[in-house]
């Protein structure tokens, strides 16, 4: 019997006593008697919370063991369902093309005009002529009309 209808019990008893409602003590019994009603009803509110917050926990508690299987390198395959914190397209290493060698991709550090934000731009990105910012969602567009396949003059226009 849940708390609730064992408190509707003991009203029912206190009023199958017809007592009299003037008397002192009758007034003060049914006070108590609606006082533990109320006390029930708050009981079962957190019960209730309780079971989310259960539920909740053990959600996020299965989430983490799976991240921690990817950070460790139990479970590579989980890698992509999740995406990178800051939004970013293609900087991540469950976005990036897997038959290209990360180490082998020039990267190039570039200022973000509107939040000045500095930015790691792959040479892949750069000849794709714009890359959106992570930080503000601005389009950097990147001319690289009259750039010399010469590796000593590497000056990137912006």
């Amino acid at each position: 019997m849940n708390l609730s209808a064992r408190i509707s019990y003991i009203k029912g008893l206190a009023e199958g006593l017809n007592l009299d409602e003037n008397k002192d003590e009758v007034k003060v019994l049914n006070e108590i008697i609606d006082f533990l009603g109320q006390l029930a009803d708050e009981v079962e509110e957190l019960e209730e919370c309780y079971d989310e917050s259960v539920d909740i926990v053990d959600t996020l508690n299965d989430d983490l063991s799976m991240l921690e299987d990817v950070v460790y390198g139990e479970d590579d395959e989980d890698l992509d369902k999740f995406s990178c914190s800051t939004g970013c397209k293609g900087c991540c290493t469950s976005q990036n093309d897997d038959s290209s060698d990360e180490a082998d991709v020039p990267m190039y550090e570039v200022t973000c005009p509107q939040c000045n934000k500095k930015i790691a731009v792959s040479e892949n990105q750069l000849l794709t002529g714009e890359v959106e910012c992570p930080d503000c969602d601005a389009v950097l567009e990147f001319d690289l009309d009259g750039i010399a396949n010469d590796e000593e003059e590497q000056d990137i226009k912006f």
